[in-house]
């Protein structure tokens, strides 16, 4: 046989690649026509004209947020990367109307804003940052996992007080560098279903969180971290921190991964795990 020859698994497999591109191409058709995955659910003829699974295909729905606003305050409440402003709706106070804005005005007395994200969109590095006048972010639907970057994601959210995070996804994410830094006004959350199976960076993620006083992380798989430098850096208020779990056999970095926290919450870490150093 020619060695340029392809095998018939190889054959196979290139095919069915095809086969799953062709689906995707018609569902985002249908998208593009107004026509979203919920209205293809129910539609049991055409999924099996199409052959689909419509349950394999959530992760190209919408991600949906809503933010409650500290009263009174104006200015940017999201950021947008310029190449990524077509895949953003964004709608103030529940309006049916798409806002083509990322900010607000003085004469824009809005309290509460909605934003939808496509599936195009496999970033939100710095979404939130120094967008200081949220006091409350929930994520309602969020069934995608093809989003790799949540690096300072949340960071210098001051009047940040609710966080809701119980529909995150957060399976393929490789980097949570500051993800929560200097989220100074949160005094808990919940991380209870976060996946950190891929990710590698966890350095100052909680940086700055001086209002927390507990945190749970005995979920979370550092398998693969490397760097947690600064991770929990000024949390003077923490009391509870549950890393029981943690594997730090690949950590390089630990440099000021607890400084500012209290000796009564270094002792009981080094209970906890002996091989994280204090």
């Amino acid at each position: 046989m020619n060695s340029g020859n392809i095998s018939t698994s190889e054959q196979k497999k290139e095919f069915d690649n095809l086969k799953s591109d062709f689906i995707f191409k018609k569902i985002i058709m249908f998208m593009k026509r107004n026509k979203s995955l919920s209205i293809m659910k129910y539609n049991k003829k055409l999924q099996k004209r199409l052959n689909i699974n419509i349950n394999d295909y959530k992760e190209c729905s919408k991600i949906e947020i809503e933010l409650k606003l500290v009263d009174g305050e104006y200015g940017k409440f999201i950021n947008i990367p310029d190449e990524d402003k077509e895949y953003y709706h964004i709608y103030f106070d529940n309006s049916n109307e798409e806002i083509k804005k990322c900010y607000l005005e003085e004469n824009d007395e809005v309290k509460m804003i909605k934003i939808i994200i496509d599936y195009q969109v496999k970033s939100l590095e710095e979404l939130f940052d120094n967008c200081n006048y949220i006091e409350s972010i929930s994520f309602k639907k969020f069934y995608r996992n093809n989003i790799t970057y949540m690096n300072y994601m949340f960071s210098c959210c001051s009047s940040l007080k609710e966080l809701n995070l119980s529909n995150f996804n957060t399976k393929n994410v490789t980097d949570m560098n500051g993800m929560f830094y200097e989220c100074s006004s949160l005094k808990e959350i919940n991380l209870s279903n976060f996946n950190t199976d891929n990710v590698t960076d966890m350095s100052s993620m909680f940086y700055g969180c001086s209002s927390l006083k507990e945190l749970n992380l005995s979920n979370f798989n550092t398998n693969k971290v490397t760097d947690m430098s600064s991770m929990f850096y000024g949390c003077s208020l923490l009391k509870e921190l549950n890393l029981s779990n943690f594997n730090t056999n690949k950590v390089t970095d630990m440099e000021n991964m607890f400084t500012g926290c209290s000796d009564e919450l270094r002792n009981k870490i080094k209970e906890q795990n002996k091989k994280i150093f204090i």
